[in-house]
């Protein structure tokens, strides 16, 4: 995982969190990570009775590292596409997220209820590097694009400096984002004007290399052990873990 993904997952300096949980130390670092994705990979690793490693890896390459062998799954907030399922297995989701935009709070589009408002204003748009949003871009006619960023903290920190007008991403990151960034607006679109083609980031899910099925199924007998399908579990977690965020973050 990035460790820099908050709330999903994040890079901390203390061993535990404000609530007294247990972060994990992050492969050959001095740091511990901790957010969603560690919580219940925790769960994942305690129910096979086997030990958790963290390793903290670039997003763009961070299927490269396991291909090659640094680690054997990926959790890391990531979206279930088509096309990566050319390439990895995917249990089925662990999480099931919203998208939204995030927006400067005294800006020009901090009114926005629809995505065919932004058409023809050449908003400025931005969103991670390497995720199912891109896609979504183009379709707010005349947006100009091209400005994305490794990480989502780039992204909202380009909003804020008004290199960006408006940033694609999903929900509970953009309310990770808030917490230290008042500056800011989440706006969630009409279900009836909204993106199109977006539900396959809505389903966050784990990969492992895509022949090995044993570890992917295996996975998934603990997570149906742990009943891990109610969204209301999932958002429930997700709301404590949004809680324990340091500020850093």
């Amino acid at each position: 995982m990035e460790c820099a993904y908050a709330p999903f997952n994040w890079t901390q300096d203390e061993a535990t969190t404000p609530d007294g949980s247990a972060a994990v130390p992050i492969y050959d670092s001095t740091f511990y990570a901790y957010g969603y994705d560690v919580a219940v990979a925790q769960m994942i690793a305690d129910e096979l009775g086997m030990d958790l490693e963290i390793h903290k890896v670039e997003w763009s390459s961070i299927g490269i590292s396991m291909d090659a062998g640094d680690y054997d799954c990926i959790i890391a907030g990531m979206g279930r596409t088509a096309e990566r399922e050319m390439s990895y297995s995917f249990t089925a989701p662990y999480y099931y997220r919203d998208n939204c935009i995030v927006v400067k709070k005294d800006g020009p589009y901090a009114e926005v209820k629809g995505l065919s408002e932004l058409a023809g204003t050449g908003c400025k748009v931005t969103t991670q590097l390497g995720t199912g949003w891109i896609p979504l871009l183009d379709q707010i006619e005349g947006a100009e694009t091209g400005m994305n960023y490794e990480t989502t903290s780039e992204c909202f920190m380009a909003v804020s400096n008004g290199v960006a007008d408006i940033c694609i991403v999903d929900l509970p990151t953009a309310q990770s984002a808030l917490l230290t960034n008042d500056d800011l607006k989440i706006i969630s679109f009409d279900e009836a004007d909204s993106f199109e083609g977006d539900d396959e980031m809505v389903n966050v899910c784990i990969a492992t290399r895509k022949d090995d099925t044993a570890l992917r199924d295996r996975i998934q007998g603990a997570m149906d052990a742990l009943n891990w399908n109610d969204k209301a579990a999932m958002d429930e977690l997700m709301n404590r873990v949004i809680g324990e965020q340091p500020a850093a973050n």
